[in-house]
């Protein structure tokens, strides 16, 4: 579907402005969408990164608090918990809303709009369900990850996450 919209009010932040995009596929046109992440604890207090595949959206190669899409009709959060399932096996509790980033690529004709959150790994074993959008997977305590190997929104939730909480905070 291609046309002009105005964007709507959602997760907590107001958006006024008209664009002209593509739904539901990618062309030489803009991008909008609307894709969750979160930064996910584990009992020992590591944190869980995705490395981005060849067939991810943008950012291939880099490290990720992961997420993805959000569905017509869902809320961020489940979008959240379902795309964790989905991808990894596992079963999150989100705690909290870290923030709400815009990651706009000019070069890639995308603007994503990402809440972020704090969530609890609460049940299964990581693993990697799609091979060709994720290449590994990991449990690193936030002091040991290299900020620049994250990807864009992943670099602004580690940011705002040290600069509320600090580097050894620990849901």
């Amino acid at each position: 579907m291609v046309g002009t919209r105005h964007l709507w009010r959602g997760c907590g932040v107001n958006y006024f402005s008209t664009i002209n995009f593509v739904i539901g596929k990618f062309s030489q046109r803009e991008w909008l969408g609307v894709g969750t992440g979160a930064i996910i604890f584990n009992n020992d207090g590591r944190v869980f990164l995705a490395k981005r595949g060849p067939r991810a959206r943008n950012d291939a190669g880099k490290w990720d608090f992961p997420g993805g899409s959000v569905e017509f009709g869902e809320t961020c959060a489940h979008a959240l918990l379902r795309e964790i399932q989905e991808e990894f096996s596992m079963q999150i509790k989100v705690i909290e809303l870290l923030e709400v980033v815009d990651h706009i690529s000019l070069e890639e004709k995308q603007h994503w709009v990402s809440p972020s959150f704090i969530a609890k790994h609460v049940g299964g074993t990581a693993q990697i369900n799609e091979k060709e959008k994720c290449l590994a997977i990991q449990w690193i305590a936030m002091s040991d990850i290299d900020i620049s190997s994250l990807s864009q929104v992943s670099k602004s939730n580690y940011q705002k996450f040290v600069t509320k909480y600090g580097i050894n905070k620990i849901f």
